[in-house]
């Protein structure tokens, strides 16, 4: 039948809602405020209703104190306190003191709340993300999310960035515009920004009342109510009339937001069509379905730091954001080569869980997990799929910030967090026999090197410490001490990646580095086939060392690494006892010896078969180390006679900009012997992304560059592609390089 509008009276609105969402009669946020937090735990509707949610945004536009808000709504804090911490406090989701000092967040934080009988998890992210692992992970574990974007300057540079990633990651959302309590603030200009820069099909569902210094409260053009909020802290939220010279205009925004709402969902488009109006629920489901399926964005509209338009956009996350089971995901199946197997989001199936992020506190590790189908129970035994070691649950705690709250037991969709847990960043769990991970195995082998050491002395344990952690956070960072200059080597996937994790080291641990020059990690091979005849010969007095060894060494193909699963390959071929069986090994290490480090810049070798076929021994002289040091001998020295040449890092570069940069930023990439592999151009024409292959050693320095010629518009992403020759000058600039290091560390 025909859906009619204003048929429905308030309370039959909200009896509606209530019984739809399995909602509680609140008439105040007191009603939620007052509730014993033990109370509202064990209420098993609060299960029924589950939302996992990041807030992100451009840096300083107000996400740490929309959360403070919230949590002051909810009943998790008893006070607000100001972001920068003038009053000694600080924001509660920013524990460190660095970011209490700054008025930034560093670190993500996590905690929870409960809104009206709903179970919410925050993730408040920093404004700045720098990684895609980190990005990956924290929008991992989310089911939907709150875009903030500031009244006054819109959609800025980092706006772009945190859409780009949502869209990467398919996280619905919700727009919230904050600061409309600042002079120069324009929520329609914003709106606008979401469609044109965003090219989201976005549209208020709120009018505020007033701006600037005569922002009062919102207008819910849906159930046509105006909010205003009362109270010393904003906590008393009153229902109003809408203000008559307001009717117009609420009036023109609820048919924009119905015409909007028509070209994402097939229900509303009838009704538009058919110049019927919708009611309220009905709207209310089709703003859902469509959020759910990110093809709309409603905007909210508030100020966080006056306290207002908070509860709404509460009321929002509930209507609107899907819970966990509404949200796809898939595990990988090990056994099947990473088939993709769909996740249930069921308690009764067998345990899933991603531990997402690590922390150390000063009760050992702290592991944050996202569960996605199963239960933890305190004293379970689960299993790491990654390591296939079990272990026994013994704390399970909920976060809030740097607090935390024993819990039994936890169940499918809810973020927690467990102590005596020892694991990595990225390890699925489960409690069975099955080999299915949350995310993939693979990790790519670092392309770049950074010699690092503390200023101070006094600092090498915490310095150890720091290192430590990250490489347990951060499978794409490794740690190696170089045997002749005995320097900490850091290698990662690039110049920022370092950088940002020697920053850390300063900022959370108090040690200040000194830094080397990056260092591309090259490789070494060889061009042809070339055999070998080596003796070793010493005579000390007594039993002296005599090893002969014979074969030869030859090129490996791509085919043929592949089929043995490993870049370098040592075959035995011997018949008989010239060189005795005993000794094999010995020849084995030998080799890898020589492979370690090659004789033109002492890189790692690869793509390289040695075949040892005969030799000879001495029944007193020979030993395990003779024939060692014969077989690294020998392998170096053909080597060095059969073409050898080295290898560069080639990087798979993708370039995201607005069109009109396009040519510049051509320019530069192919200045940096770029190979431009496709340039494809968005549907509207805005916006270009550039697909290049870049040699790594080129790369220096190109996010300054990209950012000067986008002024910050520009964003690029850089992964390891694969090893290839380098030209001949290059080759002799590089061996010349080498010898120079060397005489000067000498």
């Amino acid at each position: 039948g025909q859906a009619c509008r204003r048929t429905a009276s308030w309370q039959q609105v909200r009896s509606s809602l209530t019984s739809r969402y399995h909602l509680p009669v609140v008439s105040s946020v007191a009603d939620t405020v007052g509730a014993p937090i033990w109370k509202r735990w064990m209420s098993s509707d609060a299960e029924k209703i589950h939302r996992n949610i990041g807030i992100s945004a451009h840096i300083d536009s107000g996400k740490t104190t929309l959360t403070e808000r919230i949590l002051f709504y909810t009943g998790r804090i008893k006070s607000i306190h100001d972001v920068r911490g003038k009053d000694g406090v600080g924001a509660k989701m920013d524990s460190m003191d660095l970011e209490r000092e700054k008025g930034i967040t560093i670190q993500s934080a996590a905690t929870f709340c409960q809104w009206k009988n709903a179970h919410i998890n925050i993730i408040d992210t920093p404004g700045h993300v720098d990684f895609t692992i980190e990005v990956e992970r924290a929008l991992r574990v989310l089911d939907g999310g709150i875009l903030v974007l500031c009244g006054v300057s819109g959609v800025q540079s980092q706006s772009l960035t945190v859409d780009r990633q949502m869209k990467r990651y398919n996280v619905p959302r919700l727009a919230f515009v904050n600061k409309l309590d600042r002079v120069g603030s324009n929520p329609d200009k914003v709106i606008q920004q979401l469609r044109d820069q965003l090219k989201l099909n976005a549209a208020a569902v709120q009018v505020p009342i007033g701006l600037e210094d005569k922002h009062e409260g919102v207008i819910d053009i849906i159930e046509e109510k105006a909010y205003f909020f009362d109270g010393e802290k904003g906590e008393e939220v009153k229902e109003g009339e809408i203000p008559d010279d307001m009717k117009d205009l609420v009036e023109e925004k609820r048919m924009h937001l119905l015409e909007m709402l028509s070209d994402s969902d097939d229900e509303i488009a009838e009704l538009f069509l058919m110049e019927e109006i919708p009611d309220v629920d009905t709207l209310k489901a089709a703003i859902r379905r469509t959020v759910i399926s990110c093809s709309f964005v409603p905007v909210f509209m508030g100020s966080a730091y006056k306290n207002k338009g908070v509860q709404p956009l509460l009321d929002g996350v509930i209507d609107y954001l899907p819970s966990p089971p509404e949200k796809p995901n898939h595990a990988l199946d090990l056994d099947n080569n990473e088939a993709p197997v769909p996740v249930t989001a069921k308690n009764e199936d067998p345990l899933l869980a991603l531990a997402f992020k690590l922390d150390e506190t000063q009760f050992g590790q702290l592991t944050y997990m996202r569960i996605y189908q199963g239960m933890l129970k305190k004293g379970m035994f689960v299993y790491n799929v990654n390591d296939g070691k079990k272990v026994k649950l013994g704390r399970i705690v909920r976060m809030h910030s740097n607090d935390m709250e024993d819990i039994s037991e936890a169940g499918s969709g809810e973020v927690v967090a467990m102590f005596g847990i020892s694991c990595k960043s990225m390890d699925t769990f489960s409690d069975g026999p099955k080999n299915l991970v949350m995310s993939s195995m693979f990790v790519p082998e670092p392309v770049m090197s950074l010699a690092v050491m503390p200023k101070k002395a006094d600092m090498r344990n915490k310095f150890a410490k720091a290192l430590g952690k990250f490489t347990n956070e951060d499978p794409t960072l490794r740690i190696r001490v170089d045997d002749d200059t005995n320097e900490t080597i850091l290698s990662g996937m690039g110049e920022l990646h370092l950088e940002v994790y020697v920053e850390r080291m300063s900022r959370e641990y108090g040690v200040e580095c000194i830094i080397g020059e990056p260092k591309v990690n090259y490789k070494e091979t060889i061009g042809r086939k070339q055999e070998f005849d080596w003796t070793h010969k010493k005579q000390t007095g007594g039993a002296g060392q005599y090893a002969r060894v014979i074969g030869y060494v030859e090129p490996l193909s791509e085919e043929e690494m592949e089929e043995i699963g490993q870049v370098t390959e040592f075959q035995n071929d011997c018949v008989g006892t010239n060189v005795p069986p005993e000794y094999y090994s010995a020849c084995e290490k030998g080799t890898m010896d020589a492979m370690n480090e090659g004789g033109l810049v002492g890189a790692a070798v690869e793509r390289v078969r040695v075949v040892l076929n005969d030799g000879a021994s001495h029944e007193v002289d020979s030993s395990d180390l003779a024939f060692r040091t014969s077989m690294a001998g020998a392998v170096r020295n053909a080597m060095r006679q059969a073409s050898p040449k080295i290898l560069e890092p080639i990087m798979s570069v993708e370039v995201e900009i607005p069109s009109e940069f396009q040519g510049a930023v051509v320019g530069a990439l192919n200045r940096r012997m770029g190979l431009i592999q496709t340039t494809e151009t968005s549907d509207d024409g805005s916006g270009v992304r550039i697909e290049a292959e870049i040699p790594l050693a080129n790369m220096f320095g190109y996010s300054t560059e990209l950012r000067s010629q986008t002024q910050g518009k520009g964003e690029f992403t850089m992964e390891y592609h694969k090893h290839v020759e380098v030209t001949t000058n290059i080759q002799m600039e590089l061996m010349e390089k080498y010898e120079l290091e060397k005489k000067e560390s000498n």
